[in-house]
């Protein structure tokens, strides 16, 4: 369990991040906004509490690894990146321009401490599978973790992998849907339907978990929560967390911030 001291500095890192998610946006004239806020409390909780990364050989394979299949949420990636020290903050500033490290999409072959180049949606949790798998033919005691968008799921690719991660036991692999219920241009229901994920991953042979992605208590119960199958973490998480006037708005999913926007998101999150 997480201590009190653990808590608080989790908190001040999310909130700090996403101070800087909002500037490097800002500056860059472009991104996802909504998509990137949902995730950091995941990412937070992940690369300070279980992904440990040898800073000179950050590609080293000898460790926890970290996949996130919904690429364009990679604003709140590259920020805990520089955060936990595998680049200068300052090349923050540089996010989409050209020859930066920081695409708009990740690039293991840019960006340090980047596991997956991701951007064609639903083909991460495959590639996780993979890199799970080799840890258990190797007897490596590593886990992979896989982070999904709820949209995502509308990927064929998605549940070819959950029948095959299942079928083989694959209980070093956790994966979290960042179900924050809004996609590109509506409700995830209104495309997706009205569906109930713990059942359907659970009829896929997996363990299912249920909690606030928001909540560090939550993720950090499921991450240690045991069990000999595949882990899905259906992460209730709220587009836009922590900027009012964005939360749960689906234009913010990826509008340029206007000077007026910027001015009130940092207002909003003064730290």
């Amino acid at each position: 369990m997480l201590n009190t001291e653990e808590i608080f500095f989790l908190k001040q890192k999310s909130a700090q991040i996403r101070k800087t998610i909002i500037e490097m946006l800002y500056q860059a004239g472009s991104g996802h906004t909504g998509g990137s806020l949902s995730l950091v409390e995941i990412l937070v909780y992940l690369y300070f509490k279980e992904i440990k990364i040898n800073m000179e050989k950050p590609k080293s394979t000898e460790r926890n690894m970290l996949i996130l299949s919904k690429g364009h949420g990679c604003p709140a990636l590259y920020t805990v990146l520089a955060e936990i020290g595998l680049f200068n903050k300052d090349v923050l500033k540089t996010y989409k321009k050209l020859n930066s490290i920081l695409q708009g999409h990740p690039d293991r072959l840019k960006t340090p401490g980047i596991d997956m180049s991701t951007g064609s949606l639903g083909q991460g949790l495959s590639v996780g599978i993979g890199c799970a798998l080799a840890d258990k033919i190797k007897g490596d005691n590593h886990k992979t973790y896989v982070i999904l968008g709820d949209g995502e799921l509308q990927e064929g690719q998605i549940w070819e992998a959950a029948i095959f991660a299942s079928r083989n036991d694959l209980d070093n692999l956790c994966v979290f849907i960042d179900n924050n219920k809004l996609q590109l241009t509506s409700k995830v229901e209104e495309i997706f339907g009205k569906r109930n994920l713990s059942l359907i991953w659970k009829d896929f042979g997996w363990e299912s978990i249920e909690i606030d992605g928001h909540d560090f208590d939550e993720i950090d119960s499921a991450v240690l929560y045991p069990t000999k199958k595949p882990k899905i973490v259906i992460a209730n998480t709220i587009k836009g967390k922590g900027i009012s006037f964005m939360e749960n708005k689906i234009e913010w999913h990826s509008k340029k911030i206007s000077e007026d926007d910027y001015k009130k998101a940092l207002n909003e999150l003064l730290i």
